[in-house]
C-alpha cells in the first residue's frame, strides 16, 4: 500500500493519455503534478530521476512480494508436517500466514486499481459531467469492496487471534493436571463454542452476493453524551452490546435487529426513552384539549408534533414508534367490529361497497379534469385523487366509539353505514397498493404495452376479488363451527384470571390479520372481522371483552396519533398557510357534496337524512395517505413539493374532521342520541 502514492505519480508521466488529450495538454498535467510532490523549481533531469526511482522501487516491491509469497508457501507446508504440534497450534500458525498472503495479494490490487484508476480518468473528458459521475461511481465500487475485504481481514484476524488462545490453553494442559472444576470449565467452554456456532447465522456472507445488495459506506455513531468517565464506560459497554447507531449516505439511520451473540439480552434503550416521553407529555397535552372542548387525540397529535423532527426531535425511533401505533389501528378496529354486529352488516351491504366506489370513480374524474387544466401527469393525478378519496378508520371509529344508537325498526343507522363504507375504502387501499407497481410502470410506458396494463390491472381486481370472497366464506364458517366453542374454552379457563382471555382474544384477532394478509387483504380488515365475529355471541360476551381490550387500545391509540404528529411540519404549514387552507377546503368540501351526492343516489328514501352525518365522517383525507405518499415520492410518481402538500393536507383535514363532525351531530341526530356521539 506505500507504494500507491508515488505509482501513481508515475503512471501520470509514463502512460498514454487517450485520442482527447494533446501532447500539450499531457505535458501540462506532467508539470502540474511534478510541481505538487516535487516543487515548482524541479528540473528535467530531476523529473527523469524520480520517475526512474519509482519505477525501480515499485519493481522491488513486487520481487520481494512474490520471494514472500514462496516463503509462505514453504513454512505452511513445513507447518502442516510437523508432527509435534498439535491441531490447534497448526490451525493458528496456518490460519496466521494466510492472512498475511491475502494482505500482500490485496495491497498489489489497490495499486494496479490505482493505475488503471488514473488511466480511465485521464482518457475521460473532463467537460462530460455523466463520464465523470461513472467514474465516481467505479471508485465507490472499488472503495466499498476494499472496505469488505478489510473488514472480512479484520474478522479472521480475530478469528486467528481466537486460535492461538485455544492452543496457549491446550499448551497449559498439557502442562499440568486439571481439578474437577477445571475440568467442568472446561466441557462448558467448549459446549459453548458449539452453541454459538450452532445458533450464528453467516447473514453478511449469506446475503452479500444475493441479487440487490448494494454496499454501502455507514457511520457508527455512539450517544451523544457529556465526555466523562461515567457515560465513556457506558458508552463502551453499549458499543460492546451493539447498540450504536448506524447512518447511511442517505441520512437514514438504522439500530440493531438482531445481535450476532443472540445469547446476551439487550433492549433498545433509544425506544424505551421514546415511549417514555410520548407517554409523559401526551397528558397535558390531552388534558389541555379535553379543557378547551377537543377531542383527546389532537392533544396526542400536538405531542408527537413537539417531540417530531419539527419539534425538539427527541424521538430516535421514529419507525418503531409508528410501527407500535400500527397495533392502536388494529385493536380500535377490533373493538369497531365488536360493536358492528354481522347482521348490522348485512342491511348496508350493498350501500358500503357501492358509496365507496363510485366517490372513488367520482375523485378520479375530477382530479383528471383539474389535472389536464393543471398540465399534470395523469399517473399522478390518479394517484393524488386516489389518496385524497380515502378517510380515517382509526378517526371516524374514535367518533363512534362507545356510542348508543337508538334508531327505530327499518331505518338504517348511520354509524352501520359509515363503517361499512370505511371498511369498503380499506379494502380499496389493499387494492390500490397491489395496484401501485403498475401505475408506476404506467408513467413509463408506451402506447404499445397499454393493452397490458390494462389487462394486469384486470387481473389483480380478480384477484382481490377472489380473496374477499374465500375471506367471508372464511368468517361464515368460523361463525358456525368454531367461535362458539372457542370462547366458551376461554371463558372457562379464564376465571379468576383475565390474562387467558386477553391473550385468547389477542391470538384470535392476529390470526385473522394474519389470514387477511396472506390473501392480499388490508390487515385492518382482518381486525375488523374478527371483532365481529365475537360480537355475534351475544351482548353480555360484548361487554366482557371490551371491558378487557379497551384499556390497551386506549394506550396504543396514544402512540398511534402521536406517531402521526411526527409527520406533521408546522413550519412549512404556516410558510404555506393560506394554499394549504385553500386546498384543505377545497377537499373537505369537495368530498363532502360527493358523498352527499352519492348518499342521496343509493340511501333509502327513509334513511335520507343519515347522509349528511355520513358525509360529515367522510370529509377528510386519511392517515395511511402518508404511507401512500411515501411509496410514491420513492417511486417518483409525484415530487417532493406535491409529498408535502399531501401530508399537510391530510393533516389539516383531520384537524378540522371534529368539528364539522360535532356540527353534523348536533344538526341531524335527536337531542337524546346526541350526547353518545359526541
Amino acid at each position: 500500500m506505500r507504494a500507491t502514492g508515488f505509482i501513481s505519480l508515475w503512471t501520470l508521466v509514463s502512460l498514454p493519455c487517450g485520442p482527447l488529450a494533446s501532447p500539450a495538454e499531457r505535458e501540462d498535467v506532467v508539470k502540474h503534478a511534478i510541481k505538487l510532490h516535487r516543487g515548482k523549481g524541479a528540473g528535467i533531469t530531476q523529473r527523469k530521476q524520480w520517475v526512474l526511482e519509482s519505477c525501480r522501487k515499485l519493481s522491488g516491491l513486487l520481487r520481494q512480494k512474490n520471494v514472500v509469497l514462496n516463503k509462505l508457501k514453504n513454512a505452511i507446508r513445513a507447518v502442516e508436517k510437523d508432527a509435534g504440534l498439535s491441531d490447534e497450534e497448526k490451525l493458528f500458525q496456518v490460519h496466521t500466514f494466510e492472512i498475511f498472503q491475502k494482505e500482500l495479494n490485496e495491497s498489489e490490487n489497490s495499486v494496479f486499481q490505482a493505475i488503471h484508476g488514473l488511466q480511465r480518468a485521464l482518457q475521460g473528458d473532463y467537460k462530460d459531467v455523466v463520464n465523470m459521475k461513472e467514474s465516481s461511481r467505479q471508485r465507490l465500487e472499488a472503495l466499498r469492496e476494499a472496505a469488505i475485504k478489510e473488514e472480512m481481514e479484520y474478522v479472521e484476524l480475530l478469528a486467528a487471534e481466537k486460535h492461538q488462545v485455544e492452543a496457549l490453553k491446550n499448551m497449559q494442559h498439557q502442562n499440568k493436571s486439571l481439578s474437577m472444576l477445571d475440568e467442568i470449565l472446561e466441557d462448558v467452554r467448549k459446549a459453548a463454542d458449539r452453541l454459538e456456532e450452532e445458533i450464528e447465522e453467516h447473514a453478511f456472507d449469506d446475503n452479500k452476493s444475493v441479487r440487490g445488495v448494494n454496499f454501502e459506506a455507514v457511520l457508527r455513531v455512539e450517544e451523544d453524551e457529556a465526555n466523562s468517565k461515567r457515560n465513556a464506560s457506558k458508552r463502551e459497554v453499549e458499543d460492546d452490546l451493539g447498540l450504536s447507531m448506524l447512518i447511511d449516505s442517505q441520512n437514514n439511520q438504522y439500530i440493531l435487529t438482531k445481535p450476532r451473540d443472540s445469547t446476551i439480552p439487550r433492549a433498545d434503550h433509544h425506544f424505551i426513552k421514546d415511549i417514555v416521553t410520548i407517554g409523559m407529555l401526551s397528558l397535558p397535552c390531552g388534558w389541555l384539549c379535553t379543557t378547551i372542548g377537543l377531542p383527546t387525540m389532537f392533544g396526542y397529535i400536538i405531542c408527537g408534533v413537539l417531540l417530531g423532527p419539527s419539534g425538539l426531535n427527541s424521538i430516535k425511533s421514529i419507525v418503531q414508534v409508528e410501527t407500535l401505533g400500527e397495533f392502536g389501528v388494529f385493536f380500535t378496529l377490533f373493538l369497531v367490529g365488536l360493536e358492528f354486529s354481522p347482521e348490522r352488516l348485512r342491511k348496508v351491504w350493498k350501500i358500503s361497497l357501492q358509496g365507496p366506489c363510485y366517490m372513488t370513480v367520482l375523485m378520479i374524474a375530477f382530479g383528471l379534469l383539474w389535472g389536464h387544466l393543471l398540465q399534470i401527469r395523469p399517473t399522478q393525478s390518479v394517484f393524488i385523487s386516489t389518496c385524497l378519496s380515502l378517510s380515517s378508520t382509526p378517526l371516524v371509529s374514535r367518533f363512534l366509539a362507545g356510542s348508543v344508537r337508538g334508531d327505530k325498526e327499518g331505518d338504517i343507522d348511520y354509524s352501520s353505514v359509515l363503517l361499512g363504507m370505511l371498511v369498503m375504502q380499506d379494502v380499496q387501499l389493499g387494492l390500490f397498493i397491489a395496484v401501485m407497481p403498475t401505475l408506476i410502470q404506467a408513467g413509463v410506458s408506451t402506447y404499445s404495452s397499454i393493452f397490458k396494463e390494462v389487462l394486469r390491472i384486470l387481473i389483480l381486481i380478480g384477484q382481490i376479488l377472489f380473496s374477499l370472497a374465500a375471506v367471508f366464506l372464511l368468517c361464515l364458517v368460523i361463525k358456525t363451527y368454531l367461535i362458539g366453542p372457542y370462547y366458551r374454552k376461554l371463558h372457562t379457563e379464564s376465571k379468576g384470571n383475565k390474562e387467558i382471555l386477553i391473550l385468547g382474544i389477542t391470538a384470535f384477532t392476529f390470526l385473522m390479520l394474519t389470514i387477511t394478509e396472506l390473501l392480499d387483504v388490508s390487515m385492518e380488515l382482518g381486525c375488523f372481522l374478527a371483532g365481529a365475529l365475537i360480537s355475534s355471541q351475544g351482548h353480555m360476551v360484548t361487554e366482557e371483552i371490551m371491558c378487557c381490550i379497551e384499556p390497551i387500545r386506549d394506550f396504543l391509540a396514544i402512540i398511534f396519533f402521536a406517531s402521526i404528529g411526527l409527520h406533521v411540519f408546522p413550519t412549512f404549514v404556516i410558510y404555506e398557510l393560506t394554499v394549504l387552507l385553500f386546498l384543505t377546503l377545497s377537499v373537505v368540501i369537495m368530498k363532502f357534496v360527493l358523498a352527499v351526492l352519492v348518499l342521496s343516489l343509493i340511501l333509502p328514501k327513509t334513511s335520507q337524512y343519515i347522509k349528511w352525518i355520513v358525509s360529515a365522517g367522510l370529509a377528510q383525507v386519511s392517515e395511511f395517505s402518508f404511507v401512500l405518499g411515501s411509496r410514491a415520492r420513492r417511486a417518483g410518481i409525484i415530487s417532493r413539493e406535491v409529498y408535502l402538500l399531501i401530508l399537510s393536507v391530510t393533516t389539516l383535514s383531520l384537524l378540522l374532521a371534529p368539528a364539522l363532525w360535532r356540527a353534523a351531530i348536533m344538526k341531524c341526530v335527536p337531542r337524546p342520541e346526541r350526547r353518545s356521539s359526541t
